[in-house]
Formats: structure tokens, C-alpha cells, sequence
């Protein structure tokens, strides 16, 4: 009879260890939303502060242009020269376009 306690005491230990791993599993797959969702956030989290950072990389840029502008009359002249086409009396503006490589000639219809 001493042998039949310790089948039972074994098979005991058994389904004891099987319903710790199912319930381990269970909740496994009840959080697996909740991790994937986190595992987005984060990513989401990482392109925004990228974005943020180039964002701020911009602005440093512009203000130091505003700054520019600000005191020193040749930028003045330089920016209305490039953005604008601008020219002094007796200039000739050449200005150059790139031309689209991926449309059609003129007249290839």
C-alpha cells in the first residue's frame, strides 16, 4: 500500500506543476495585447523623438538665418539675389531649371 502513496504523491506533483504552467500560459496570452501595444508605443515613441530632434535641427537652422538677416546686409542681399532673382541695375539673371528626367518630351504625345 506504501506504493500507491507515492504514485499519488508523484501524479499530485504533477498536475500541481501542469496547472502552474497553464496558468502561467494563460496569463502569457491575457497580457500578449498589452505587450504588443507597448511594443508600438515604443517604436512610435522612438520616430517622434527623431522627429523631434530634426525639428529642432530646423529651427536652429532658421534662427540662425533670422539672426543673419538681422545684422548683416549682405544675406539680405544674398537671399533676394537666390530665393527671389533679384538683381542690381545692369545684371543679367541667368537662372537654370532642372529638368525632369521620368516626364515625357515636349511633344511626344
Amino acid at each position: 500500500m506504501n506504493g500507491d502513496v507515492g504514485i499519488w504523491n508523484t501524479l499530485t506533483r504533477a498536475v500541481v506543476f501542469l496547472l502552474v504552467v497553464a496558468a502561467a500560459v494563460a496569463v502569457g496570452f491575457w497580457y500578449l495585447p498589452l505587450i504588443q501595444q507597448n511594443e508600438r508605443m515604443r517604436k512610435e515613441i522612438l520616430r517622434l523623438e527623431t522627429q523631434i530632434q530634426q525639428e529642432e535641427e530646423t529651427s536652429r537652422q532658421l534662427r540662425a538665418m533670422i539672426e543673419a538677416l538681422g545684422r548683416d546686409p549682405k544675406a539680405v542681399e544674398r537671399l533676394a539675389r537666390e530665393r527671389l532673382g533679384y538683381a542690381k541695375p545692369g545684371e543679367t539673371v541667368v537662372r537654370f531649371e532642372d529638368r525632369a528626367t521620368n516626364a515625357p518630351p515636349r511633344g511626344a504625345r
